[in-house]
């Protein structure tokens, strides 16, 4: 399926920022709001306002995308919560075929996401209670019955959690058929409550924490010891490692635990197998070199034992640090960077608008993603000028294989060029310039404006630039918030739109340079 979005770039709006801008196609709209989603509200737009636009434009867009869109999120994009809700809402909307089971089926990827689906589905269509939920979708039950088919007790058992919802309800909602013998002797432990508790890293902490220790000595030394035992056990999953590094130099292990945790952290095959978003080594990086101050009783905890351990092992903080430097250059090995020949130009967003955590709990910022795409990018270049933009723009050199470092760097200096969302000033420098560049990249909000209230918008300049510098230049904007809107005619005079926090948005760039738009990659996936 193709999408000839150039007909649907006509109607010029105002933005959130009060500018110029330009809105989009349904799918385009609904694809930029989907990889960008966050249970957060963004700076311009409510989290309930945004739901409410994306049910529209799931309404307005064809099912077929809406569910390859939805498998996307999940098997590409790494995310859990939105595609949940386009498969609820897919539910709601279409019927006649297989469409939606073999949807729900394509974006349960883990356990507890059964029971989150069956959450997500009772809030959406305003039901209470499991027995409302017996008017479930058919197809949706049929997609969650083929769910229920692929995981082992093991799974379901690290899952199990108390919520609303519980295994035991989906069991008995869902009523999946057991492929053979063995499977129908674990639902009947799930419907028994009866299903073992597997060894995991939480479940052993947590139990150890509920024992009475003679001393505070005492309790830091069986902590470090069980850390030990978790790294020893090979059950401490990459995630895992990477959220509780700190936790395990604080813990005082061995070096030789501390070396392996790092060779595990810096493995490429672990790296790729472990799918992270790339803004989850920077925030295991900042964990390191900015330590939380003690507000929560958890954290005071675990300073308390810190202190009670000597030889503290934080003196091996400049090794782990390295560790996650190599496992960040390992993310960027597959991205398809330009050569020397290629002339380069990435400009970073770092006003006030891009300064909202990507999620309630989350210390990184919106812009600490796009600083972060923009390093990955970097890396992978020969030839390349990098800057950010405010009130001001400006560039500033740093070195090409030093991600996390430079994303640092970056955050370190924002200050320097105020909070406004200039970005015509990165056109109006190069055109001033006459430097020619091939590919230019903005990773934005894409809420642009001129706050100095001249006659320059970022639309006409690109136009001229085009016109007087560089014919073949390629304007690329990584919109990193998804409001629905683009600050120039995307399709038009070589400007693209990309969309996502992925590392995976790379892929999608290499689809345009062969000539594909960055729907195609959605519309390449089998549902």
């Amino acid at each position: 399926m193709k999408f000839n979005l150039l007909s649907k770039f006509k109607n010029q709006i105002i933005n959130h920022a009060g500018d110029k801008a330009f809105t989009l196609s349904p799918e385009m709209e609904l694809y930029t709001a989907v990889v960008t989603w966050s249970l957060n509200d963004s700076f311009y737009e409510k989290d309930e306002a945004r739901l409410n636009r994306l049910r529209k434009l799931i309404y307005a867009s064809n099912p077929v995308f809406v569910g390859k869109l939805a498998v996307y999120a999940r098997t590409k994009m790494y995310m859990r919560s939105v595609p949940l809700v386009l498969v609820t809402e897919l539910a709601a909307l279409h019927s006649g075929d297989n469409l939606v089971a073999r949807v729900t089926d394509g974006v349960i990827g883990r356990a507890d996401e059964i029971t989150e689906l069956l959450a997500c589905y009772e809030l959406l269509n305003k039901r209470a209670g499991t027995k409302k939920l017996n008017r479930l979708s058919k197809q949706l039950q049929k997609g969650l019955q083929a769910a229920f088919n692929r995981f082992d007790e093991y799974q379901f058992g690290k899952y199990n959690r108390d919520g609303a919802i519980k295994l035991r309800d989906a069991l008995f909602l869902v009523h999946p058929k057991a492929k053979d013998e063995l499977q129908q002797v674990l639902f009947n432990k799930i419907a028994n409550n009866d299903l073992q508790t597997p060894y995991t890293w939480e479940t052993e902490l947590s139990a150890l924490g509920q024992l009475n220790f003679d001393s505070e000595e005492a309790k830091a030394e069986a902590f470090r010891a069980k850390w030990e035992e978790l790294i020893d056990s090979g059950k401490l999953g990459y995630m895992a490692l990477l959220r509780n590094l700190r936790n395990i130099q604080q813990a005082g292990v061995s070096y030789a635990h501390f070396e392996k945790v790092c060779a595990h952290i810096a493995n490429a095959d672990e790296v790729a197998r472990a799918k992270q978003f790339p803004f989850r080594y920077l925030a295991a990086y900042r964990e390191l070199v900015n330590p939380v101050v003690a507000k929560t009783p958890a954290q005071k905890l675990v300073n308390k034992l810190t202190n009670l351990i000597d030889g503290s092992n934080n003196g091996y903080t400049g090794e782990m640090l390295t560790a996650l430097e190599k496992a960040v250059q390992a993310s960027a090995a597959n991205i398809k960077g330009f050569n020397h020949e290629t002339r380069v130009l990435l400009a970073c967003d770092v006003s006030g608008s891009m300064q909202k955590p990507v999620s309630a709990k989350s210390k990184i910022l919106l812009y600490d993603v796009g600083l972060m795409l923009a390093m990955l990018l970097q890396s992978r270049c020969k030839n390349v000028e990098v800057g950010m933009f405010g009130d001001k723009w400006k560039t500033i050199i740093v070195p090409r294989n030093n991600i996390l470092g430079n994303v640092q760097e970056f955050y370190r200096r924002e200050g320097e060029v105020g909070y406004s969302t200039n970005g015509y000033l990165v056109i109006r420098d190069i055109l001033k310039r006459r430097a020619k560049m091939d590919k230019v990249f903005m990773f934005t909000d894409a809420q642009l404006w001129n706050s100095k209230n001249t006659a320059d918008d970022i639309q006409t300049l690109w136009l001229r630039y085009k016109a007087e510098v560089s014919p073949n230049a390629k304007l690329y904007l990584f919109d990193l918030q998804g409001y629905g809107q683009a600050p120039l005619q995307v399709l038009r005079n070589d400007v693209y739109l990309i969309a996502g926090w992925s590392d995976k948005v790379f892929e999608v760039l290499a689809a345009i340079e062969n000539g594909d738009s960055a729907l195609d990659a959605i519309n390449e996936i089998e549902v």
